[in-house]
């Protein structure tokens, strides 16, 4: 019981292992060695409470609670990244790291129901990579690729759009394209809001994480899998009492950041190359098309 009260205090404050270890009067050795124990069992557990929708009737209970929230027939999840900042890794290939606002993090997908249970997580991909990246190299685009299924994801414009995956218009024009684009809205900001409310509940993942690279991963697998108990136990969500001091803390970095690059390091040709990926992919927005002139027109 002591070990999981320790990995779970180092989960929901995100202080130094020191810090914890003073509060339960072991050393940083103890404290380590017990995190990574018990990281390495939660994050077992992932196959058992991390699910993306299989059955017949779980896909036809996600996509209802989709319509009921957005109108938007067929969603069977709603996708996105988020960076989880980490330690310079310290090798030669430490700044594929470094992301376009220039600290070194995890870029990690994620895919959740309109409840905030997340049924879909990749946490292996520099900060570097782009979010359409990640899904590209994925088991589950592989998945959705190579079944036949009438189910999409929704995500936001920096993906390409496919027959699976709905994205928003960047130049609506007609009542019907308005429409759509504020339903596509609706369904996708269910992942914003569990991405804020995960790391909410586990202030380690956003207050970054000073843990060697290879003992980082599994720490966000296990977070993910206490965030779905808690979902499925209904259990209050936490606070955002900390804004305050979040925004606070993001306009120093920024500042810095700018002082530093003078100007910041954002790739221009990012939101180009994946709108040419879009064009070029077969049919791209055939399906898109098609919910448009059926369901909004």
């Amino acid at each position: 019981m002591n070990q999981l009260l320790v990995t779970l205090r180092f989960y929901a404050t995100g202080s130094f292992q020191l810090v914890v270890g003073d509060t339960f009067d072991i050393s940083k050795s103890t404290v380590c060695q017990t995190v990574h124990r018990v990281t390495a069992a939660i994050a077992s557990l992932r196959d058992k409470y991390v699910k993306f929708p299989a059955t017949v009737d779980e896909q036809r209970h996600t996509m209802q609670a989709f319509y009921s929230r957005s109108k938007m027939p067929g969603i069977i999840g709603a996708i996105d990244c988020t960076h989880v900042a980490i330690q310079s890794p310290g090798s030669d290939d430490a700044e594929i790291y470094r992301n376009r606002k220039g600290f070194f993090s995890i870029n990690v997908q994620l895919v959740c129901e309109p409840t905030g249970y997340i049924t879909d997580v990749v946490a292996r991909w520099p900060g570097s990579v782009h979010d359409s990246t990640i899904f590209d190299n994925s088991q589950l685009r592989a998945m959705l690729e190579t079944q036949q299924t009438h189910s999409c994801l929704v995500g936001d414009s920096g993906y390409a759009c496919r027959h699976y995956m709905l994205t928003p218009l960047n130049y609506p024009n007609t009542a019907a394209e308005r429409a759509y684009n504020s339903a596509q809205v609706l369904a996708r900001n269910c992942i914003e809001r569990t991405i804020g409310i995960l790391k909410r509940r586990f202030p380690a993942l956003k207050y970054g994480l000073r843990l060697k690279l290879s003992n980082t991963l599994p720490v966000i697998v296990a977070t993910v899998v206490l965030h779905n108990i808690a979902v499925t136990l209904g259990e209050d969500e936490p606070s955002d009492d900390d804004d305050q001091l979040q925004q606070y803390v993001a306009e120093r970095r920024q500042q810095l950041l700018a002082d530093r690059s003078g100007g910041g390091n954002q790739p221009a040709n990012a939101d180009i190359d994946t709108q040419a990926a879009a064009a070029n992919h077969p049919a791209a927005t055939s399906m898109r098309r098609a919910l448009i002139d059926s369901y909004f027109a």
